[in-house]
């Protein structure tokens, strides 16, 4: 039996078509993937099953009969429930405290029966947590099983995860994969939305494809193989594999020695780090959100203070290219246009100014030579940033970092949020920017990423490099251990 059934569900911003007249099916006590490129619709799609958002047309049926859902409140009520990427826990607060957080009406609240409710519900799924913690003390694996509890304990028994695993260990992706397989055969529905085609692979039953707002396919994961889904996705044949040379290292143009770093509050992040990078080289730093590398990556970018220690540089001066974790805040200046974002760092100089007078053909021929080699999909050069696709503004960003031709590069998250294609695009040009000597360091909480794109990889825990491994040898499972905590040696 369908638990959910979309019918011809459409949804416009101005003339934008967002989603386009969508059909589908989810039954009752599987777990559903929606699949598709960024701006294929996904989200908005969510958002209408939510209650964040109202479809201009079609109907939605729960169990077969016809309901409306006209808010976040109203989908809480009719048993729906969604776990947003980003989560929307309040860090002071504990578990219980979190998990009660608007659902109770009186005045007193008896929070010691709560925490026994909160414990018993736990244990019945398998979802291990302290009641009484804190949540800014825990890991972010146990975060999301609060996140999870949230929805049960409202009684949800549709949940839509929205791209779950982005910041998880791989001890954790295998941990949340067996609660949602339980939850799934306890009776709860589950819409799981997923860049990583072996997840949805090996979790879900059933998988619908979106393209440009419209349904492309529904089929079984029995059915398809990860290939087939990627070219669904986009509507053409995409190379997952990525096509990378053997290494080929020339001299050392990055020296780190000793290096301590401290956040904006002055906490030290990165403690005692030591290593050396060749051209042509890629390190890849595998850890967990939240281990320093962002005041790591910021150090190497000589935009942040060092505490203590050295960095050298071969080069004087040295060009560093920094990709930053956040395109949007740090990456781009949302309100410029393509043209103006991708002359940032040298508006100053020659060809772009003479005389203190900006050079508007020399700017616009610079931005069409960059579209066209980037393949930056726009209408034009004078399109403010904020208006394209994730994937198009980090293509913006990379133009821009590579355009002078860096002997560092720094890569902070480069495919954090994109599609299968983008992610392809970003690995491909860094991929050739090492081959043409380039010392690479690549900073990703995507495991299977960095062993891909990397020759060494540096395991960061607590601001300290753990390990530095040789990627052609290293596994899942060892580098896994080491993210966590573990000393790998069976400790």
């Amino acid at each position: 039996m369908n638990y959910l059934r979309l019918q011809n569900i459409s949804k416009r911003f101005g003339s934008f078509v967002a989603n386009d007249n969508i059909s589908l099916s989810v039954a009752s006590g599987t777990i559903h993937a929606i699949l598709g490129e960024n701006g294929a619709g996904k989200s908005t799609l969510m958002n209408i099953i939510s209650g964040l958002y109202q479809p201009d047309a079609g109907e939605i049926y729960l169990q077969e009969k016809p309901i409306k859902i006209t808010s976040p409140h109203a989908a809480i009520k009719l048993g729906i429930g969604m776990i947003h990427q980003h989560f929307m826990l309040v860090p002071q607060l504990t578990v219980t405290e979190n998990i009660i957080l608007g659902t109770e009406k009186s005045w007193w609240l008896n929070l010691r029966q709560k925490q026994q409710e909160i414990a018993a519900l736990s244990q019945a799924y398998g979802l291990e947590i302290d009641p009484t913690a804190k949540v800014e003390n825990l890991p972010v694996g146990a975060q999301q099983r609060v996140e999870i509890l949230k929805v049960l304990y409202r009684k949800v028994k549709l949940l839509i995860l929205d791209e779950p695993t982005a910041v998880l260990t791989p001890k954790e992706v295998e941990s949340l994969i067996a609660i949602l397989r339980q939850l799934a055969a306890a009776g709860n529905t589950i819409i799981f939305i997923s860049h990583k085609l072996e997840e949805v692979m090996h979790l879900c039953e059933t998988v619908t494809v979106l393209r440009q707002g419209k349904v492309v396919a529904t089929t079984t994961t029995k059915a398809a193989t990860s290939q087939q889904l990627a070219d669904l996705m986009v509507g053409r044949e995409v190379a997952l594999q990525l096509n990378k040379s053997p290494k080929s290292t020339g001299e050392i143009v990055l020296s780190v020695q000793n290096l301590q770093v401290a956040d904006d509050k002055g906490i030290s992040t990165v403690r005692n780090i030591s290593f050396e990078l060749q051209a042509g080289e890629i390190l890849g730093v595998a850890g967990v959100d939240g281990n320093g590398q962002r005041e790591l990556a910021d150090a190497i970018a000589l935009l942040r203070t060092i505490v203590q220690g050295k960095i050298e540089f071969s080069h004087n001066p040295c060009v560093v290219g920094y990709i930053p974790e956040d395109r949007q805040t740090m990456g781009l200046v949302m309100q410029f246009s393509i043209a103006q974002n991708l002359i940032l760092k040298a508006f100053k100089h020659l060809p772009f100014c003479r005389r203190f007078l900006l050079q508007q053909e020399a700017i616009a021929n610079h931005a069409q030579t960059a579209i066209q080699e980037f393949d930056i999909r726009t209408t034009g050069k004078d399109i403010k940033v904020s208006q394209l696709s994730g994937g198009n503004q980090q293509k913006v960003v990379l133009a821009r970092e590579l355009a002078r031709q860096p002997s560092v590069i720094v890569a902070m998250q480069p495919t954090r949020g994109l599609d299968v294609v983008a992610t392809a695009a970003v690995h491909t040009r860094l991929l050739t920017e090492r081959d043409r000597g380039a010392a690479i360091v690549y900073i990703s909480t995507e495991l299977e990423e960095v062993m891909a794109m990397s020759d060494r990889i540096a395991v960061i825990y607590r601001g300290e490099f753990v390990a530095i491994l040789d990627a052609h040898t290293a596994t899942v499972a060892e580098i896994g251990l080491l993210m966590g905590g573990g000393l790998g040696n069976g400790d």
